[in-house]
């Protein structure tokens, strides 16, 4: 079946915000597994407004002659997707609602990766808001993308246990190489009818938060053990900021300390707490440890 299979993935893959991927594992998957990708749709703002660097899923596609469609909005391809035969749809990050038209133009609808235990943390966020919140598990939600944001009945869930020190990058590329394997595996039953999708259950409904620039300086007011989450969420976007020895700096890797410690960067916190900055990013732009710094700066 997969060779005659038609799938058009919707997306760039980047789960997080400001998450890196390397090469686009979903698009490599269901490439490896012998799935015919007929087009990548990605975010028409996305793709002509990163001077950086081409999307990698853009990248990945055109090495394997995938046509790369950008509308401005999705709507515009509906003769696309009825052009190419597309039986199937995958979205993964894509940054746009999809309008019911769309959906109904696929013969089997569209199948979004979602990378929370839905009903938890619908939106943009949930990766995010699964470090900051202090989650003890989170997971991977294959569901029947439907108008509503997220609201889709439920194909398949998976769990991932957090340790309590992963980064917002870990903890994505953990997440894009779970939600892979479980869309090559479930494909199947899924184009079959044997794997039936389960509503969700509206009583249990959370969001994840929109995250602003200025939520990345660092308010001392907090206790450090909320700091420190924000660390690893904040990583890559918005990053976390902080007024140390006049010098603003960027941390990169902190964790709480049980006092303020001789030779290490301390910052006091609320609640009598101290949250020790391992790692930062220099006003020069140059990557130090915190003890380093300290020496460095200290009068």
């Amino acid at each position: 079946m997969n060779q005659s299979l038609k799938i058009i993935l919707f997306g760039n893959e980047r789960l997080s915000s400001g998450y890196k991927p390397n090469g686009a594992p979903l698009l490599q998957s269901l490439i490896d597994h012998g799935y015919k990708v007929v087009a990548v749709v990605a975010s028409h703002h996305q793709a002509t407004t990163r001077s950086e660097r081409q999307l990698e899923v853009q990248t990945v596609a055109e090495q394997n002659n995938i046509p790369v469609l950008l509308p401005e909005k999705p709507a515009d391809i509906i003769d696309d997707i009825k052009a190419l035969g597309a039986d199937i749809g995958v979205l993964a990050a894509y940054g746009k609602l999809i309008p019911q038209s769309v959906i109904e133009a696929f013969p089997h609808g569209i199948i979004n990766i979602h990378p929370s235990l839905l009903p938890q943390y619908r939106g943009s966020t949930p990766i995010e808001q699964a470090i900051l919140d202090g989650q003890k598990q989170t997971g991977v939600s294959l569901m029947q993308l439907v108008k509503a944001m997220d609201a889709g009945p439920v194909y398949d869930q998976q769990t991932v246990t957090l340790t309590g020190h992963e980064t917002k990058q870990e903890l994505t590329e953990n997440l894009v190489r779970l939600g892979s394997e479980m869309l090559v595996k479930d494909l199947p039953a899924i184009i079959d009818g044997s794997l039936k999708p389960r509503p969700q259950d509206e009583s249990q409904v959370t969001f994840s938060k929109l995250i602003s620039k200025e939520q990345g300086m660092i308010d001392q007011s907090l206790p450090a053990n909320i700091l420190e989450r924000q660390v690893r969420a904040y990583a890559t976007w918005p990053k976390s900021r902080a007024q140390i020895f006049g010098q603003q700096v960027v941390v990169t890797k902190a964790r709480v300390a049980s006092s303020a410690g001789d030779g290490a960067l301390v910052l006091p916190c609320a609640n009598d707490s101290f949250l020790e900055v391992q790692q930062l990013i220099a006003p020069s732009g140059r990557s130090v440890n915190g003890a380093d710094f300290l020496r460095g700066y200290k009068k």
